[in-house]
């Protein structure tokens, strides 16, 4: 009698991650690494060409490229121009979608939460791309209220500053604090716990989706059109033997950055050009 053969395993379907670079979509990665059925194959950035930061999160290119390093994944980044029309900005996405589809790929991946019209946005603008929306840390799908995920977040481990506030929700106090429980028990109780309808705004610098802590130092807090964004500065490596450097002698370690736009300029591209598209890309 022959022995009964067991089936093939199904092979890993490979998507792309839309990446804020924010503990949502940090974590969105580390739920699709945990189960077999998805294999992403690289993360899917907005990126402000003007000021080379990531859009609405507002941190620098730089520290993207370390965010991707260490998770070991290869980046798409999409250049906005700044300001971005919506009609601009879906056309630029248009054409992400006809080279994922091109390379074979089964669907784009989202970090978005509990956002209805957010949610109904991505499925629209997939319709007809041969691209399936992907909602891995949807919270009616997870069973969890955003409290329950955030402290989940935090009990694996998984670490993120604050870069943007809304001071019309919270105060510009937390700008540039550590997402962990102490923020948790002092956010106010109309806040979303996860900032899911754009209270804050995180960058991801530790957790068990990277490979190594990406390390930063804490630059500039301004106020630039309403909305409070704590820059964060890479952190110099040093040499074994070499002198740590001072912030006199770096330029990458000073308060103020030629890269920051001047007052009266928008990170946060106007409503029309994203209330439903840019506006949230996730905490």
């Amino acid at each position: 009698m022959q022995p009964v053969a067991n089936p093939p395993i199904p092979a890993r379907k490979r998507i792309l991650l839309s990446w804020s670079g924010g503990k949502d979509s940090a974590w969105a990665l580390h739920l699709l690494r945990m189960e077999e059925k998805y294999e992403v194959v690289a993360l899917l950035t907005t990126i402000n060409e003007k000021f080379r930061r990531v859009a609405m999160h507002g941190f620098r290119e730089e520290l993207l490229d370390q965010q991707a390093a260490a998770v070991s994944l290869p980046l798409w980044k999409v250049d906005l121009p700044f300001p971005c029309s919506n009609a601009e900005y879906e056309s630029r996405m248009a054409k992400v979608c006809t080279r994922a589809a091109a390379e074979g790929l089964y669907g784009i991946a989202f970090g978005d939460l509990f956002l209805e019209d957010i949610r109904a946005y991505r499925i629209e603008k997939l319709a007809g791309t041969d691209l399936e929306p992907i909602f891995p840390v949807w919270i009616p799908d997870l069973g969890l209220t955003t409290a329950e995920l955030a402290r989940q977040m935090i009990a694996s481990g998984l670490r993120a500053h604050l870069t943007c506030i809304d001071p019309r929700h919270l105060s510009p106090s937390f700008a540039g604090r550590t997402f962990d429980a102490d923020l948790l028990a002092d956010l106010p109780a109309e806040v979303d716990p996860c900032g899911e309808r754009g209270e804050f705004h995180t960058f991801a610098f530790a957790g068990p989706m990277f490979s190594r802590t990406v390390p930063v130092i804490p630059g500039e807090t301004v106020e630039r059109d309403n909305f409070i964004y704590a820059d964060l500065l890479p952190k110099p490596q040093i040499q074994p033997g070499s002198e740590s450097p001072s912030s006199t002698e770096s330029p990458s370690l000073r308060g103020t950055d030629s890269r920051l736009p001047a007052t009266g300029s928008d990170l946060h591209l106007s409503a029309d050009a994203g209330q439903a598209g840019l506006h949230r890309l996730g905490p």
